[in-house]
């Protein structure tokens, strides 16, 4: 079930750059090695059409993430993510670097996070989303539930309700009717 903040319509419309966690965000959480301890993920192309959806009506899109991963260098470079922090160990440090550099305020990003390690940006940013997944202490804390599990579907379903609060999701997907 989708749970919506009382104020998550008026928080959403503001939102300019949208940023994601990877590991229970794009990812389902689970954590592959190969025979080689090379480090494998998998992300759903639901997730990444609402990055790309993201990115065609504008809006710019980035990444922190507390591990690193050549698989989420590949997958952000696929999607045109420009902003991207991997080996993170202060995720808020590395969100505040990130709007200096952006000359961004906060209440102008959402932030998609699963875990208590997000929560000093979930609670700082401007629109704060978590999958249905996320343990009660995030979930208390967000604007937004999505209904679609992590890694399955549920950043494309923030994605497009951000879309949407801003009238811009009926014009992008125009072009996919022509």
């Amino acid at each position: 079930m989708q749970y919506l903040a009382p104020d998550a319509l008026a928080r959403a419309r503001r939102v300019r750059l949208v940023i994601f966690d990877v590991d229970g965000v794009l990812t389902d959480g689970k954590l592959w090695y190969g025979p080689g301890g090379e480090e494998l993920k998998a992300f759903h192309a639901f997730d990444g059409h609402g990055v790309h959806l993201l990115r065609m009506a504008g809006l710019d899109t980035g990444i922190i993430s507390g591990r690193e991963s050549q698989a989420v260098e590949e997958r952000a470079k696929e999607l045109g993510i420009r902003h991207v922090v991997q080996g993170a160990s202060n995720k808020l440090l590395a969100f505040r670097q990130m709007m200096r550099r952006l000359r961004m305020q906060p209440a102008a990003v959402a932030y998609m996070g699963d875990d208590v390690v997000d929560l000093p940006i979930l609670t700082r940013c401007g629109f704060a989303c978590a999958p249905h997944e996320a343990p009660e202490d995030v979930r208390r804390r967000v604007h937004y539930i999505a209904s679609a599990p992590a890694g399955h579907g549920a950043a494309r379903e923030a994605c497009e309700f951000i879309l949407e609060t801003q009238g811009k999701l009926a014009k992008v997907m125009q072009r996919y009717l022509k």
